[in-house]
């Protein structure tokens, strides 16, 4: 019997039992959980009215502190001080500086002076200048505990409401002195109205000396009417805050006591506090309380089903692990299952001791981003799956094939014969032998293939996959179709990559990579009238290493857009010496993808003042192929800032000629591959003659690279190019040798008398 057989008939067993267990589970849970939620939702939104009358609260107390804040504009300041103990007063200062100010700047209603008896001297009330001692008698039992307060400090039956500005103030008050700088600030009823009443004394903010005896007062009255308490709502964000003598009655509209700071009842504060818990009472009460009863009623039909969903799950359960170790695409294992397998078949080695051997196959298929690129991703979809379809044909019932993601795939291999490796490789190449059907088109493919074997290469998974990772990417360095058997030569030219990588980054950092530059000749002159910047590199250890050695690792380690700018500002800043020469620089499609290109050329045109005219910007077919319309914008935007545009190695992609009439260029750069033997190979001159005839008559200048023999400069003369670039004329020299190049060719012009293109030409055809 299965386990799940057994799982299955202990349901029914105990059907009748669970579901009264379960019926009693959920009358008990559903009555808690009501309950559990009716209060949840009274306590939210009571904590919320608690909070949002501390929140009203504080903001009153800011209020209090604010209005001693308006107040020590004018209070704390000498000119006030003199002009309160002027005798007589200057009212008309007063008025203007004191009264009208508080009430027009900051709607004061009421603003008083008392002198250091505190008797009242001068009072403007609701904007008008009033007499002091009315103003003062009107509110004289209020006004009192606010003088007593702020001349002798609080006696404790009055609430603090100051706070914030006692502490804003300490500093000043440690300045001047304890005598200067007292206040006080409480909200009282004023006249039957709950109002904030302030006093300051009134010090002078520079010369102390000013004060004579105890300091002045200034007592300020600011009702708390609608206007105040909107301001305050709106900076709590509650629209509805009022202030009146009986509860509001509103829907969903609280009113709580509002008390002066002596315990005055001064009438109540009204607002609609948010409810949070409504929504837990309104909707999610109800609905679990009918949650409860619908999982009542669908408990029954749950047992009922109960068997069935066993066995379902039984079989999702199947199918979840089966897709964790599959591939969904292709079918096929994927890397966590061949991970496994390998170990399987590791330890299996291991327990046998019969010289057994794992041998584990990389594959990857050549050129898969082409057929993606071409045909789109349901074409290249197709091909995996016919791909896995042929690896499987093709191996032995005992090989486990798994694919590891995009054009990857992968073979373990178990087995006691050394040639068994040989064996594996063949039947992976036979797969691929012909050609595939991709939507009518008949596609020749190949793979590359990267093999290992444990135990000479490993006994780990970790180990064995890493070297055939190793023998794969070989057999691409190599040209690709080819199958690899790791070596350990192969692991030191990883290690020695790695290294170079490494040393590579510490010299573009350290400055240490240096440019030379190769002249172009004038076909017309036979004059120097540009450079081409070429990068080199020679290590403390291991000497010159070849572009085309660091290039490519530089390409893979990602450090191609820091290279690029660093041979873009290099050559700008060495053009500086040959004010008269173009200098071509080569840039990388990297540069395209990953750097701002325009934003870079204009910070090294500021810094080193070259003219962009006499720099040619070198750019290659594979620029052009990736995002065509992206690389256009950057094309059309360095030409627009004064750069000059070559194609470089033209005639080696898919498309030139439609990348001429597509791509504006100043210049087109024939590749070294027509050039060479150019008088042996009638074909490759047909060629050139028509990119020659094309481009001169789109207005472009034809430079022919890789002349090294007389005869190639001669016929490329002939046929038209502009310019020529060569070891036939110079190999690349380092800036310093630059200057000395120009003048010798510029002497051997004027020794022949006339222009060295004829001189050459009439030597070789024997005019």
């Amino acid at each position: 019997m299965t386990p799940a057989s057994a799982k299955t008939i202990h349901y029914k067993n105990d059907l009748r039992r669970l579901t009264l267990l379960i019926a009693g589970a959920l009358a008990v849970f559903g009555a808690l959980l009501v309950g559990v939620v009716a209060y949840a939702g009274w306590s939210a939104n009571r904590a919320a009215v608690v909070r949002e009358r501390q929140l009203v609260e504080n903001a009153l107390d800011q209020s209090v502190s604010r209005v001693l804040d308006q107040q020590k504009a004018i209070a704390w300041w000498d000119d006030a001080v003199i002009n309160a103990q002027a005798r007589p007063l200057d009212l008309a200062w007063l008025e203007t500086n004191v009264g009208v100010y508080f009430f027009e700047t900051y709607g004061h209603d009421e603003v008083i002076i008392v002198d250091a008896q505190n008797r009242p001297i001068y009072a403007n009330v609701g904007g008008t200048l009033s007499d002091a001692r009315e103003a003062y008698a009107r509110h004289a039992t209020v006004l009192d505990q606010i003088v007593t307060e702020a001349r002798h400090g609080a006696g404790g039956h009055l609430r603090r409401r100051d706070r914030a500005f006692v502490e804003s103030q300490s500093n000043y008050a440690s300045l001047l002195g304890a005598s200067f700088g007292r206040w006080a600030g409480h909200i009282m009823m004023v006249d039957g109205e709950p109002a904030v009443v302030a006093a300051l004394s009134i010090v002078p903010n520079l010369d102390a000396s000013l004060v004579r005896g105890e300091p002045h007062l200034l007592l300020s009255v600011v009702k708390i009417d609608e206007v105040f308490m909107s301001d305050v709502g709106g900076s709590l964000l509650i629209s509805d805050l009022t202030v009146s003598d009986a509860p509001h009655a509103g829907a969903g509209m609280i009113a709580e006591p509002f008390l002066a700071d002596d315990n005055t009842p001064l009438g109540y504060l009204n607002w609609t506090p948010r409810r949070p818990g409504q929504s837990l009472l309104i909707f999610v009460l109800p609905l679990v309380a009918l949650g409860v009863i619908g999982v009542g009623l669908l408990t029954g039909f749950m047992m009922a089903r109960l068997k069935t969903a066993s066995g379902e799950l039984a079989d999702r359960e199947e199918q979840s692990r089966h897709q964790a170790l599959h591939d969904a695409l292709s079918g096929l294992p994927n890397r966590r299952h061949f991970v496994d397998r390998l170990q399987e078949a590791l330890d299996g080695v291991v327990q046998s001791r019969n010289n057994g051997r794992v041998v584990v196959a990389y594959i990857d298929v050549d050129r898969f981003k082409d057929i993606n690129d071409t045909m789109g991703h349901q074409a290249g979809d197709t091909l995996i799956k016919a791909v896995a379809e042929r690896l499987r044909k093709a191996l032995a019932p005992e090989d486990f094939l798994a694919r590891f993601g995009g054009d990857e795939f992968a073979v373990v291999r178990r087995t006691s014969s050394p040639a068994a490796a040989d064996d594996l490789a063949d039947r992976l190449r036979s797969a691929f032998a012909d050609s595939f059907d991709l939507y009518g088109q008949h596609v020749r493919m190949t793979a590359s293939i990267g093999l290992s074997m444990a135990p000479d290469h490993g006994a780990s998974p970790a180990e064995l996959m890493r070297h055939a990772d190793i023998a794969l990417y070989q057999g691409k360095n190599d040209g690709r179709d080819r199958a690899m058997m790791f070596c350990a030569a192969m692991a030191e030219e990883v290690e020695q990559r790695r290294e170079i990588e490494i040393d590579l980054h510490a010299a573009l950092n350290a400055g240490e990579l240096h440019l030379h530059y190769q002249p172009l000749i004038s076909c017309s002159t036979g004059a120097v009238t540009g450079v081409e910047a070429l990068l080199r590199w020679r290590h403390p250890t291991k000497g010159d290493i070849s572009p085309g050695v660091f290039v490519p690792i530089a390409e893979e380690a990602g450090l191609m857009p820091a290279l690029g700018a660093y041979v873009l500002r290099r050559a700008m800043q060495e053009a500086r010496q040959w004010p008269q020469l173009e200098v071509a620089i080569n840039l990388s499609p990297v540069q395209f993808r990953y750097v701002d290109l325009p934003e870079l050329l204009e910070g090294l045109l500021a810094e080193y003042g070259v003219e962009p005219g006499r720099i040619v910007l070198e750019v290659t077919e594979g620029v052009l192929m990736e995002s065509t319309d992206r690389n256009r914008q950057i094309l059309d935007a360095v030409r627009a800032m004064g750069f000059r545009i070559a194609l470089d190695d033209f005639g080696t992609g898919y498309s030139s000629l439609r990348y001429l009439c597509d791509f504006r260029f100043d210049k087109i750069k024939i590749d070294r591959a027509f050039v060479t033997g150019i008088h042996e190979r009638k074909r490759a001159m047909t060629i050139i003659q028509s990119v020659v005839t094309l481009g001169r008559g789109l207005g472009m200048d034809i430079v022919a690279e890789g002349v090294e023999t007389e005869a190639e400069a001669s016929v490329m003369r002939l046929v038209g190019v502009t310019e020529l670039q060569g070891f036939y004329f110079s190999r690349a020299a380092p800036p310093a040798e630059i200057s000395q190049l120009v003048a010798k060719f510029a002497g051997a012009r004027e020794k022949a008398g006339e222009p060295a293109a004829i001189v050459d030409l009439r030597a070789q055809f024997g005019a």
